[in-house]
């Protein structure tokens, strides 16, 4: 999926031709949120721009955080929500069961490959984070 989504060979659009695509979607994975995801955009850019209303860089970061949900949309593949939302989390060890979605490993291989299932997995205590793969979503999309 990093590969593929990587390639940047989707669509070309305007930020809020973008936004306008997130009015399909709620995000299953969001507890405190059950309106379209636009309306996510809007609320936080607001927020922010109420709070911090001299960093105008920081209104627009805001606003796209989540662009990269866009991912769900069929002109952008239209892949599962399992698969693009939800928090970023270390692979290549044991899955914590805090993880949205964690029922969705029972399918992956490396659920039941014994070098990925144990605290630390393939990486040796203290390696730094900087050494630790993590899983590929949204956020990495808009990145």
């Amino acid at each position: 999926m990093r590969e593929e989504c990587g390639k940047m060979e989707r669509v070309e659009m305007s930020i809020w031709e973008c936004c306008e695509l997130l009015n399909e979607y709620v995000d299953e994975s969001d507890p405190d949120l059950d309106e379209p995801q636009i309306q996510h955009l809007l609320q936080t850019a607001e927020a922010i721009r109420k709070d911090y209303p001299d960093e105008g860089w920081l209104h627009l970061t805001a606003l796209i955080h989540d662009l990269g949900k866009v991912l769900l949309h069929p002109a952008f593949g239209e892949l599962p929500q399992w698969a693009m939302v939800g928090d970023t989390f270390p692979v290549g060890c044991a899955l914590d069961e805090s993880i949205v979605d964690h029922k969705y490993f029972q399918e992956n291989p490396d659920n039941k490959n014994p070098a990925y299932n144990t605290k630390y997995g393939i990486y040796s205590e203290g390696c730094g984070l900087h050494n630790v793969l993590m899983s590929w979503g949204h956020d990495d999309y808009m990145y």
